[in-house]
């Protein structure tokens, strides 16, 4: 069954070995990152020992995300113990700062933004951060150099927008403008409910603008070799409703009869996996599918078989015996396209961080199978664990799984869905016109 590969016994292994029993070829050692690589003299030995030391642990640990396939216990090692609790414990002891925001991630995955751009979003995010720790001389620090990018760089923030929408820049502009206003004397006054408030409007203002921006960017259609697949150009808006059979859903104690859940499908760096998803989303292929596995890590669904609709455990179009393929779809951040049919390691840059990285809970990822990277098709899942565990560039996910979206409302919710809840529904509600190519039947 296509499911996040069982990867936990074989890497757990590796981890734990000591490099004086570890031999790896010379040309593994030739495929690691710069930093990672050998010094001077070190030689093989010192290269493997220097790459385990640093990395042992977080295999270990972002293992346990691939360790059942659905319908199976999953499998924790004897020294984090059986509950996920216990390894979210672990990963924050670990110092690191992690970006869990979905919101900032879909920011700063889009292609076309400027130096003054980036800065605006650091210093805003900064403070919102600052002041969700009650942080207020750093948070006013950060709202003073906002105000001061706004006021000393509005020209360069609405230059790259497309020709006719220049009214439209401004106007976002106009409303970062005020919320920071509004943010500034409220920070100051230490009122951090209400300053919350205008953090949020100022970043979703800017979000816009930053779209506007990234309609700009040149994104040319997928190789031909994909030519029969449907591929996303921008971004699509899912709604999806999860409803239970005679019961409700009990998320932190309170009750819901259905939960609603809105995702941003990107296309800009999984235009293959994004189409291909935003097509069966389209065609109605999840309305009415059970989810198939829970485990705490990841809530998945997609395969048809599961549901009794043949043998086949992906989408198979209309008036064909094969299931429509698609491929691995990974991008480095930095790069203009994503790689195909290669691995993060296989492209020799194993460890890089990703474009849109495994980082928040209710991240969208593809299945495929374990061995075959060209083989997802309609099965996909949710990522739920905690993202201290798997940091981007630190983990096994990242430039070997797809990521195409997040969960931007509703992701908690998650928390309790089990298999066998329903896809009441899922629909398109923005985007769809970037859909591009053959559409399913």
């Amino acid at each position: 069954m296509l499911a996040p590969a069982t990867l936990f016994a074989a890497s757990t292994a590796v981890a734990l070995r000591t490099p004086a029993t570890l031999h790896a070829p010379a040309s593994r050692v030739r495929q690691l990152p710069p930093a990672m690589g050998p010094a001077a003299g070190d030689g093989l030995a010192g290269a493997v020992q220097q790459h385990w030391q640093r990395t042992a642990a977080s295999v270990a640990l972002s293992a346990l995300l691939l360790c059942s396939a659905p319908g199976q216990q999953a499998c924790l090692p004897a020294f984090l113990g059986s509950s996920p609790v216990q390894a979210k414990e672990l990963a924050s002891g670990s110092g690191s700062k992690v970006n869990k925001d979905p919101l900032s991630l879909l920011r700063l995955g889009l292609p076309n933004q400027g130096k003054d751009m980036r800065e605006l979003q650091g210093a805003l995010e900064d403070s919102q951060d600052y002041l969700t720790r009650l942080l207020f001389s750093k948070a006013n620090t950060e709202v003073d150099n906002a105000a001061k990018v706004t006021k000393s760089k509005a020209k360069s923030l609405v230059a790259g927008v497309p020709a006719g929408a220049a009214e439209k820049a401004s106007g976002y502009l106009s409303e970062i403008s005020a919320a920071i206003d509004d943010l500034k004397a409220q920070t100051a006054a230490r009122q951090t409910e209400s300053a919350l408030a205008s953090n949020a409007k100022a970043l979703a203002s800017l979000s816009r603008l930053e779209e506007l921006v990234a309609t700009t960017a040149v994104q040319p259609p997928p190789p031909d070799e994909f030519k029969e697949i449907p591929w996303l150009k921008g971004r699509a808006t899912v709604a999806l409703t999860l409803k239970r059979d005679g019961a409700s859903f009990d998320v932190d104690g309170k009750l819901y009869n259905k939960l609603d859940l809105t995702m941003v499908v990107d296309g800009y760096t999984a235009p293959v996996t994004a189409g291909n998803f935003v097509d069966l989303v389209d065609k109605g292929f999840y309305n009415g599918m059970h989810i198939q596995r829970s485990d705490g890590f990841v809530v998945q669904t997609g395969d048809p078989s599961a549901e009794g609709k043949g043998s086949k455990h992906g989408f198979t179009p209309s008036g064909s015996d094969k299931e429509r393929r698609i491929p691995l779809e990974v991008q480095v951040k930095g790069d203009k396209s994503p790689i195909y049919g290669s691995t993060f390691d296989d492209d020799g840059r194993g460890g890089y961080a990703a474009s849109l990285p495994f980082n928040a809970y209710g991240a969208l990822g593809m299945a495929r199978e374990e061995y075959e990277v060209d083989s997802a098709s309609s099965q996909w899942f949710w990522l739920l664990f905690d993202s201290d565990l798997t940091p981007a560039g630190k983990n096994l996910l990242d430039g070997r799984y797809s990521c195409f979206g997040y969960t931007t409302e509703g992701a908690r919710l998650l928390s309790d869905v089990k298999e066998g809840d329903i896809i009441e529904k899922a629909s398109v509600v923005s985007g769809l016109e970037n859909l591009q190519g053959p559409r399913a039947t």
